[in-house]
């Protein structure tokens, strides 16, 4: 795609064992320069050196009523911790729930400070659950999206991820068919796993600087969908649910056509009607947003193309990593279309 030569991609499975991430993608991208780092690394990698730090940040004073407080979920499949955040305006009423993944190197607090997802669902009155990687699962802390055997249903990190899900539906009152699923990087391609593993469970899905499902299949793969592109599986054996897409136009790190493949592989078989809408945030970030509607008008594609962002939350806080506080704001506009991707009538 942009005319370098071939990867010795032995040499980049060697180097990426040994820990030398920035080596690995030089050679993948065909120079001598290491490449910019982001929240998407593989399995067994330490750290991104020149990474921010993913350090605690402020606990942000919270409504009275309101909680964030730490759970576990266990199964055959393994065992997750995860943050549960219920607004103050819940009173036990069902209400729609919102599962965030978060991206490589960071943490369920950090995502939660950065993302501001905490505030809107005060504001709509919606939990948010934000499972936590393990360290033991990946060194990183990456949701294993290119890894085989966590793409498929019923297994590995997607059944943990789901498990984790109807636990929340156990311990407090989560609305019928208004669960959703959302990340960033490699949280935001395990998102896209997730509704094409679950399209029962997640009414609709968010994939900010991600991937499709089924992009990568190992290491190797994975590092070439980053860069090139990775189609994922277009066989039509994926359920199509509901997308919203987020992606930077000057992303280093997962190149921005991954956002058209996530939303040609989400796309369903009827015809739509298309919108598109040029914009500017109040940030001064431009951007292309193009909405697709089904016959009943009910958005089921969109994608957000921001114009000069690189990898990072849309919008977000500075209080949390890999975030662009100048962008349109990701975490409210995912909030609208889920929120208006529940069962028909709604």
């Amino acid at each position: 795609m942009f005319g370098l030569s071939k990867p010795d991609m032995a040499e980049v499975t060697r180097l990426t064992r040994e820990g030398r991430l920035h080596e690995a993608m030089a050679v993948l991208r065909g120079r001598a320069q290491g490449a910019p780092s982001g929240p998407v690394a593989g399995r067994r990698f330490p750290r991104l050196p020149d990474a921010p730090a993913a350090a605690p940040p402020p606990a942000a004073p919270r409504p009275d009523g309101a909680s964030f407080a730490e759970h576990r979920f266990t199964s055959a499949a393994g065992s997750r911790a995860y943050k549960l955040y219920i607004p103050s305006g819940y009173r036990g009423q069902p209400v729609p729930l919102i599962v965030m993944l978060h991206g490589c190197t960071q943490s369920p607090d950090d995502f939660a400070a950065g993302t501001r997802m905490n505030d809107v669902a005060e504001d709509a009155t919606f939990l948010v659950a934000y499972p936590a990687q393990t360290k033991a699962a990946n060194m990183s802390k990456c949701w294993n999206w290119f890894s085989a055997a966590d793409q498929a249903r019923g297994r590995g990190e997607p059944a943990l991820i789901a498990g984790l899900t109807a636990q929340v539906g156990e311990q407090v009152a989560v609305a019928r068919g208004r669960v959703f699923v959302a990340g960033l990087s490699a949280g935001g391609a395990a998102a896209a796993v997730m509704g094409a593993a679950y399209p029962d469970v997640y009414a609709g899905v968010g994939v900010h600087s991600g991937l499709a499902c089924g992009a990568a299949r190992d290491m190797p793969s994975a590092f070439a969908a980053m860069r090139d592109g990775g189609a994922g599986r277009v066989d039509g054996s994926l359920g199509s649910v509901p997308t919203i897409v987020f992606h930077g136009d000057r992303d280093a790190t997962v190149h921005p056509v991954n956002g058209d493949h996530v939303i040609s592989q989400a796309k369903p078989t009827e015809a739509l009607d298309v919108a598109v809408e040029q914009g500017r945030s109040v940030g001064g970030m431009a951007y292309t947003r193009r909405v697709q509607r089904n016959g009943s008008g009910r958005a089921v594609i969109e994608q957000w193309i921001l114009h000069g962002a690189g990898h990072a939350w849309s919008g977000g806080s500075p209080a949390g990593t890999y975030t662009d506080p100048r962008g349109p704001d990701a975490s409210r506009e995912m909030a609208r279309f889920f929120l208006g991707c529940g069962p028909a009538g709604d």
